[in-house]
């Protein structure tokens, strides 16, 4: 009884509904995360540059090699700054199946999963590093996905053109 008042006020208004925030990510998870990210994108972009014959794709995979070694490369040396010490990227269970898929696929089905898992990817790490860029703790990690954030969100751009 006194569950369906409490349940009928906050219903009404009356009391005010609490809301509960998730909790901030850890410097050490946003590394690994950002991490795991690059990883995934480099081995499906080299995956990709064996096989297609789509130019434009292989000249977007080409860059996304580039892209994400380099924004590994900003991370590893921002986190060495925080005091971390990250260890070397893992791709998450996700990421490893995907990746599997997209090696079982051959031809023009390839390149349209690429597509496909490419543009998730980029939301995701777009949404990451922009979280970190706004709320992370450690200010060197703060402004390398600052400057992370632009860059996949053209990556995010090119794909929509795709």
């Amino acid at each position: 009884m006194r569950t369906t008042k409490i349940i009928a006020l906050l219903a009404l208004g009356t009391i005010p509904a609490i809301a509960v925030a998730a909790p901030a990510m850890t410097s050490a998870t946003y590394v690994m995360k950002a991490g795991a990210g690059d990883l995934y994108e480099k081995q499906s972009s080299t995956l990709l540059m064996q096989s297609t014959a789509n130019p434009a794709l292989k000249t977007f995979a080409k860059e996304m090699i580039t892209d994400h070694t380099n924004s590994t490369a900003a991370v590893k040396a921002a986190a060495m700054k925080a005091g971390l010490h990250p260890a070397p990227p893992k791709l998450n269970a996700k990421q490893s199946s995907d990746l599997a898929a997209l090696r079982a696929a051959t031809g023009t089905a390839r390149d349209t999963l690429y597509i496909q898992q490419q543009k998730a990817a980029h939301q995701e790490a777009l949404a990451l590093h922009q979280d970190e860029s706004s709320t992370g703790t450690a200010a060197p990690l703060k402004a390398a996905a600052a400057k992370i954030v632009p860059v996949v969100q053209h990556h995010v751009d090119m794909l929509a053109a795709m």
